[in-house]
């Protein structure tokens, strides 16, 4: 059966991804650049558990999240992507990888993919671009990532540096996207889904936004601790979620509360006050702050009369 591509396909953006399950962590990820508005809803897809996918070339959509039902059902990467550009009239002219649970690996690049285009392909990992600068970009990206430490998400966007500095997209960027997801979840959980849809360095952007996701996700843990009434370990996690975005106003007024609440008075005042600075409108939450959330915040008020 063919399949429907009537309101699947979208244009031609060019790019060059990445798709791979950590085996350390069974998180799987998408990362993705190209020299086409908004690349982050087309290309990458992927689910807790189950798998990720990178559609490009001519995009047909359907790809991403027909390959995860398939692999969801228990088809591995290779017969699923097989099976779907099989039943694909315009198969010639996409790209696809997919990689599943058990780190296999599929890969399709038709043979009307604009060149340079091409794929590699490692362990539970595969690299992949058409409409390139060069036949050096995808293995300059499998190269990196395979020589890369830490999280998945880092180890992506270590990837995507490579395959930009082995150049990249020929008609330049716009657009990147990052999707990981976990090795367990709701089909809907993603642990970072990050895009930028138009700028002029894309993928510097994107590693501002993974940084300021990891300090906002801090953040959140330093609210359910205060929550729960720990205060002095939610001032701790609120400085850490601080120093990774010192430029922040909000993580500056919050860390600045778990200063005062650990008796760091001085501190607190700082960063308060520079947080006012920024957005005046952070005095009048102070004057709102219930004690059982923000108990150091009437002491705050206090010292800044």
């Amino acid at each position: 059966m063919k399949m429907d591509l009537a309101r699947g396909s979208r244009g031609r953006p060019g790019t060059y991804s990445i798709v791979a399950r950590d085996p350390a962590s069974g998180q799987f990820g998408v990362a993705v650049q190209s020299h086409w508005f908004s690349v982050g809803p087309l290309v990458p897809w992927a689910r807790a558990g189950v798998g990720a996918v990178a559609t490009q070339a001519n995009v047909e959509v359907s790809y991403g999240p027909r390959a995860l039902e398939l692999l969801a059902a228990g088809t591995g990467a290779r017969e699923a992507l097989a099976g779907l550009v099989a039943a694909d009239p315009g198969a010639a002219h996409r790209q696809v990888a997919v990689v599943d649970a058990a780190g296999g690996v599929g890969t399709h690049t038709g043979s009307s993919c604009v060149q340079f285009a091409g794929h590699v392909t490692g362990a539970a990992v595969s690299c992949q671009g058409n409409l390139l600068s060069s036949e050096d970009v995808w293995p300059a990206m499998l190269a990196a990532f395979e020589a890369s430490a830490g999280p998945l998400a880092g180890k992506l966007l270590t990837a995507l540096d490579a395959g930009e500095v082995a150049g990249g997209d020929a008609r330049g960027r716009q657009s990147a996207a990052l999707v990981v997801v976990g090795a367990t979840g709701e089909p809907w959980e993603a642990l970072v889904s990050l895009r930028v849809e138009d700028h002029p360095a894309p993928l510097v952007e994107l590693r501002r936004l993974l940084e300021l996701h990891e300090a906002y996700g801090l953040a959140d843990a330093a609210d359910r601790l205060a929550g729960e009434g720990r205060h002095a370990e939610a001032a701790e996690v609120y400085q850490r979620a601080s120093a990774l975005a010192p430029q922040n106003h909000e993580l500056a007024f919050w860390s600045g509360l778990g200063l005062a609440q650990s008796g760091d008075m001085d501190a607190a005042l700082e960063r308060v006050r520079a947080a006012i600075e920024a957005h005046p409108g952070w005095r009048a939450i102070l004057e709102r702050l219930p004690p059982e959330m923000a108990p150091a915040a009437a002491a705050v008020r206090g010292r800044l009369e």
